[in-house]
This record gives C-alpha cells, structure tokens and sequence, in this order.
C-alpha cells in the first residue's frame, strides 16, 4: 500500500468544501421562496465557485467572481430588495403541479449531467495546442482585449443588464404617489 501524504487530504478536503459551498448556496437560491435568501444562496454559490477557480490556477478569476458577482450583482439586488415595498405575499402551498413540474426538471438535468459526463469521460479528446503564458495579470488583460474580447464585452453587457434589471424591479415595487 503506498501511503499518501497528509497535504493530499488536506487539499481533497477543501476541495470538497469549495464543492459543498457551491452546491448548497445553488440550492438555498434555488429552493427558497424568500428572495433575500435566494440572494445570499447566489453570494454562497459565487464564493464556492471563486474557491472550485482558485483550485484549478486562478487566483485572478476567484477574486474576480468574487467582486463581480458578490460585490456587484447581488449588492445591486439587495439594493432593489430595499428599494421595493415592503408588503410580501405569503409563500403559496405547493400542488401537485409544482411537484410535476419540479421532478420533470430534476430528471432532465440529470439526463443533461449524465450526457456530459459521458461525453467527457468517453470521449476522444485531442490536446489543445500549448500556449506559453505566465498566468501573470498582465497576460490576462492581454488575452482579454485580444483573444477573447468579444467574451469580455459580452460580460460588460451581462452586468449592465443586471444593474438596469435590478432598478427596474426596484422601480416598479414603489407605489406611485
């Protein structure tokens, strides 16, 4: 039996956590029929997402989830949270509808995750051709505004659209006086 170092453990354990934060915090925003409870799940499942980045060599995309979806994103939405009227309606029973229509989405995404994890596990991959990059921020923000600028814009948008929707529930949760 070959013995495994301590630091391997160590390492498979917070991995695991980063893995357990994320998925928890996907389920409490899901789940939830509050939405500020929804939001702090979203926080949750962004700081465990940061962590699963930190794990695979970036540092500069962890701390980038963390300011934009943590720090923007779910700051503007408890910020329009704040802005509506306080009056909410109490959480509906669930019928069978809801549990119909639930148990349909839980066996599709099952079906979806199986595909790709077949897709991946079984699949014939070639390598993809060796690029020589420092993983330096300087590199980053190269790439950003060549290679991949039209991804970048895409996300700029992304958070417009979040801050323009999130005034617009804020807005529209106001009665007009």
């Amino acid at each position: 039996m070959i013995p495994f170092p301590a630091s391997d453990f160590i390492v498979g354990g917070v991995f695991l956590l980063a893995v357990a934060t994320t998925a928890a915090g996907a389920l409490i925003a899901a789940l939830s029929t509050r939405i500020i409870r929804s939001v702090a799940g979203l926080a949750l499942c962004s700081i465990g997402l940061a962590g699963l980045f930190y794990f695979l060599g970036s540092p500069f995309l962890a701390l980038m989830e963390i300011l934009i979806y943590v720090g923007a994103v779910c700051v503007t939405i408890v910020f329009a949270i704040m802005l509506a009227e306080p009056d909410e309606p109490a959480p509906e029973a669930r019928s069978s509808r809801t549990v119909l229509w639930g148990g349909l989405a839980l066996a599709v995404s099952a079906l979806i995750f199986w595909s790709l994890w077949r897709l991946g596990a079984q699949g014939h991959w070639t390598p993809p051709a060796a690029r020589v990059t420092d993983g330096s921020v300087k590199a980053i923000g190269i790439s950003l505004l060549t290679t991949y600028s039209m991804a970048f814009e895409l996300i700029s948008l992304l958070l417009l659209v979040a801050i323009m929707g999130a005034l617009v529930v804020a807005r529209s949760g106001r009665a007009k006086a």
